[in-house]
């Protein structure tokens, strides 16, 4: 896990590396939003594609993979310690 604070010591920037599942596998930024659920609506509003829908992590938050009109992967992320 990664945290940053911002100068006044506030958390800041948050995230995780992992290793990669195959050679291929995309490196994905992930973007926190306040609703999954209207980013979702404002990606697809633009041309742009859900691929992987809203899922939870449990005790966490939830995140959605998202495709820009380019074919480039994104991530959304919204943070819920009571997601299941």
């Amino acid at each position: 896990m990664v945290s940053t604070t911002d100068e006044e010591g506030n958390k800041a920037l948050g995230g995780a590396i992992k290793p990669r599942q195959g050679p291929q596998q995309p490196i994905i930024n992930y973007i926190s939003v306040k609703s999954i659920d209207e980013y979702s609506s404002k990606v697809e509003k633009l041309g742009g594609k859900v691929h992987v829908p809203k899922t939870a992590v449990s005790g966490m938050g939830c995140f959605a993979v998202c495709l820009d009109t380019e074919n480039n992967a994104f991530g959304l992320w919204e943070q819920n310690e009571s997601a299941k």
